[in-house]
């Protein structure tokens, strides 16, 4: 098998066999072998009954992993990877938005050496205030903290190598990171352009409560791929804030209660340096534990080195 699609589905019957359906057009123009791995995470409108009426007619080209009740995208693309066959996997959103004509020029995109190749909807059809704004905010804020340079982490359009994804552990919403997570491992990623077409059935899932959880699972990447194995540096930065001010507020005490001859001790200003300068101790303090939990869980176990000799 040489390619796998993997499409997460949630409530899109109405959209999963026009999909199919092109994705099939897609792949009978570049003569390769193929699969799509249809994922429903606990649909309710029916969309497993269409997926089995689809796999019926189909010639060995679909799978479906069904999930009982709804556990999210992350659940839904490792299932799809464990299942997937392909030397290369896609992956797409079942409502429509993508646009499987795309794929051959991925995979020319990918055959110049890459790893991933990640869909950028340069031109969106979504709502402008409802999905474009936030997702702009969001994107600058992942590209300026994590350095992996692409204009739309968001899209779900993307192509992997095997290893990639074999290498992978998603939950809650780190699905948005893989190319961040990967890019952390070593492999290589491009962006290319992507037709994005407007939906044509049943509603986003998109809304503020994503956007803001993105931001904590921003937070929860940067701290996975940047500061896993030193987890000092991360307390150490972070606590490091509320000790400094701290410890400028008490100087500052200090010196109108020397030259001053100044009563601090009734300030509640006293009272806030010296928590801020415990908290700030205790942060760093969590950072030195880490980092000793850190160091025995990885003695002894550095390994997997490629050797190459003549």
């Amino acid at each position: 098998m040489e390619y796998s699609v993997v499409v997460p589905v949630f409530n899109e019957k109405d959209s999963v066999k026009i999909l199919f359906s092109e994705i099939k057009s897609a792949f009978q123009k570049i003569n390769a072998t193929w699969e799509v791995i249809f994922v429903n995470d606990g649909s309710n409108d029916g969309s497993l009954d269409t997926l089995k009426a689809i796999q019926n007619e189909s010639q060995n080209n679909v799978a479906i992993v069904d999930f009982r009740h709804n556990r999210g995208k992350s659940a839904a693309l490792m299932a799809g990877f464990r299942a997937a066959a392909g030397g290369v996997v896609i992956t797409m959103d079942g409502d429509l938005q993508d646009d499987p004509k795309e794929i051959p020029a991925m995979i020319r995109k990918l055959n110049e050496g890459y790893d991933i190749v990640s869909g950028y909807k340069k031109v969106r059809h979504d709502n402008p205030f409802h999905k474009t704004i936030p997702s702009r905010i969001f994107n600058y804020l992942v590209r300026k903290s994590t350095g992996t340079n692409l204009h739309d982490i968001n899209c779900g359009f993307k192509m992997y190598r095997r290893e990639v994804v074999e290498n992978l552990h998603l939950y809650g919403g780190l699905y948005r990171f893989i190319p961040v997570i990967a890019a952390s491992n070593g492999y290589t990623i491009t962006e290319l352009p992507v037709h994005h077409r407007k939906r044509k059935y049943g509603v986003s899932k998109y809304g503020l409560s994503r956007f803001i959880g993105g931001l904590f699972d921003l937070l929860t990447v940067i701290v996975q791929t940047r500061f896993i194995k030193r987890p000092l540096h991360f307390f150490g930065k972070v606590g490091m804030v509320p000790f400094t001010i701290g410890t400028i507020i008490c100087l500052y005490l200090a010196y109108i209660h020397t030259f001053q001859r100044a009563t601090i001790g009734d300030r509640p200003l006293l009272l806030l340096g010296i928590v801020l300068i415990i908290t700030g101790v205790q942060i760093v303090c969590t950072g030195i534990l880490a980092e000793i939990v850190t160091y025995y869980q990885h003695a002894g176990r550095e390994g997997g080195d490629t050797v190459l000799r003549r």
